[in-house]
């Protein structure tokens, strides 16, 4: 069997196979097919996927010889028309991309889109969701210390004593957690909001403070994922966190709910509260942000107060991002191919399953077929 590895659009600059991973598709027995020039953008030029094992070829030679296709961005329309019947595995974003899932769907394509994997235990090593927002947590640190106008750490010096900088991060999934140890190693002071009080020994036990708000809604099934709360809790969190805004030197917000626009948490007023040179970072910038000030792949300047809109953070790590994201897609691959390499659509399996949106010419999960009807 096949593989085709596409080349993404101009924006992205992760691959879904860099060189490394060819030995361990061919424990699979399976071949991969790399459209030239792939994985340019993340330091693996075409020489070196030769020299593992792969074959390079034209875009539209990967698209009509392999059986499944990987990528990390949706296919164009234009590729559509080699795709019939094929299977596609990648980053789709089902929820907000269903327009699309409708049109594979009526290629008869087999379409997995690894941002509905449910994430359960077993999950884990595929979960594209977590190795991405690790990353992100990581970089939002970075990039918001590299454009505070201050110091991180607490110094003390013969000209004076510098004070650390009071971190707010809102929301403790996986980027949050890794925000959370970055800013730690830098020496900030850190505050962390969550609407899930079983995050709290976690929040504390990597060095944070964490904000409890009572009466919060059971987000335990949700995925890691923020879920929608009452009015009433809204009310005391907006006054809790205007709080620590007023106090915070540096914000990073992760909150987001699948399918749905990000809440928001941090209001115009609030920022005009805060010191002038602080930093908000906002991860959730894609689906809206959590700032009504937010715009995607924008800073914007209120007040003195930088709002960074930002949701390529994975992509500004394209090594060790294709790396982690190649890996899940492996591990998931060996749900679906058999011991001989050969296709195995088992959809008995709960990850299989759970991930497949389109197959057999219609939407298989309910969650899109709803958005597309």
């Amino acid at each position: 069997m096949i593989i085709g590895l596409l080349k993404e659009p101009a924006y992205e600059t992760r691959t879904s196979f860099l060189p490394e991973h060819v030995a361990l598709l061919k424990k699979l027995k399976v071949e991969l097919l790399v459209e030239s020039g792939a994985g340019e953008t993340a330091f693996a030029a075409d020489q070196k996927y030769t020299e593992a094992g792969a074959r390079i070829a034209s875009r539209q030679e990967v698209l009509q010889q392999s059986s499944v296709i990987v990528s990390i961005n949706p296919l164009t329309s234009e590729d559509q028309q080699h795709c019939k019947g094929k299977v596609l595995i990648g980053f789709f974003q089902a929820l907000y991309n269903f327009k699309s899932i409708a049109e594979w769907a009526g290629n008869n394509c087999t379409v997995f889109s690894m941002d509905m994997l449910p994430r359960t235990t077993r999950a884990q090593s595929m979960d594209v969701l977590s190795s991405q927002a690790n990353i992100a947590g990581y970089k939002a640190v970075l990039l918001a210390a590299n454009l505070y106008p201050k110091y991180f750490p607490m110094f003390m010096t013969a000209a004076g004593s510098i004070a650390p900088a009071k971190v707010l991060i809102l929301g403790a999934g996986v980027a949050g957690l890794q925000a959370i140890a970055t800013s730690k190693r830098l020496g900030a002071v850190i505050e962390v909001f969550d609407t899930r009080p079983a995050v709290k020994e976690e929040v504390m036990s990597l060095g944070a403070k964490f904000v409890e708000v009572e009466g919060a809604a059971d987000a335990s099934k949700a995925g890691g994922y923020a879920v929608e709360q009452s009015e009433e809790f809204m009310q005391r969190q907006k006054a809790k966190i205007a709080e620590s805004v007023a106090k915070a030197d540096i914000v990073i917000t992760t909150a987001q709910i699948p399918g749905r626009k990000a809440p928001i948490l941090i209001t115009k007023e609030m920022i005009e509260q805060m010191k002038s040179g602080s930093v908000i970072i906002d991860i959730a910038a894609v689906t809206g942000g959590n700032t009504d000030c937010t715009k995607n792949d924008e800073t914007v300047m209120l007040n003195g107060v930088a709002i960074v809109g930002n949701s390529k953070l994975p992509g500004s790590m394209p090594s060790d991002a294709s790396k982690l994201y190649g890996k899940n897609i492996l591990n998931f691959l060996a749900l679906i191919v058999n011991k001989e390499g050969e296709l195995h659509l088992n959809f008995e399996d709960d990850l299989v399953l759970g991930t497949c949106v389109a197959h057999g010419g219609e939407i298989k999960n309910d969650r899109v077929k709803a958005l597309v009807h």
